[in-house]
């Protein structure tokens, strides 16, 4: 075999050249981006890691807000147990004092006359009794005091007793 002229020997060492450099520039492109993913990868890592963080710290400050929230609900059923509780208490002690309210409310009602004939009593009472020594004449027109003091029976004048007023209120 013969050799191959010089000329095609330089043009394929070359080429050859050529594809190294390209050989090269390609590794040189692919560490690069070997690099670049490795540091992507390294990084979507820690923030997984950080989102997963934040992520059950978020799940643990739900629970303790559901559970801070679950006490609440319970104090505050019991407050409302016991304010039902005091209703009906204060229900039953108005059922209670109903009928007195109601007496009460009679009572005032009826008060101005009361308070009338009380004062027409004091004043009887300021009278007193009339004297032994006046005689007992009937007013014409009146009732005698015969009767005024009657029992039913007919009776001696001299046992009948005058007429005290009083009051007991």
């Amino acid at each position: 075999m013969s050799a191959p002229p010089p000329l095609q020997i330089r043009e394929a060492n070359a080429h050859l050249a050529a594809v190294h450099r390209r050989a090269a520039e390609l590794e040189a492109r692919l560490d690069a981006a070997e690099r670049t993913v490795r540091t992507q990868a390294e990084r979507l890592a820690r923030h997984d890691q950080q989102l997963r963080a934040a992520l059950d710290e978020l799940g643990r400050a739900k629970d303790r807000e559901i559970a801070a929230l679950q006490e609440q609900l319970l104090t505050s059923e019991a407050t409302v147990q016991s304010l039902q509780a005091a209703v009906c208490q204060r229900d039953k002690l108005i059922r209670q004092l109903q009928p007195r309210a109601e007496l009460l409310q009679d009572i005032c009602r009826r008060r101005p006359p009361l308070a009338g004939l009380m004062a027409t009593l004091a004043e009887a009472e300021r009278l007193g009794p009339l004297p032994a020594s006046v005689p007992s004449h009937p007013l014409p027109g009146g009732p005698s005091s015969h009767l005024a003091n009657s029992t039913g029976k007919e009776e001696d004048r001299d046992h009948l007793q005058p007429a005290v007023f009083g009051t007991t209120v």
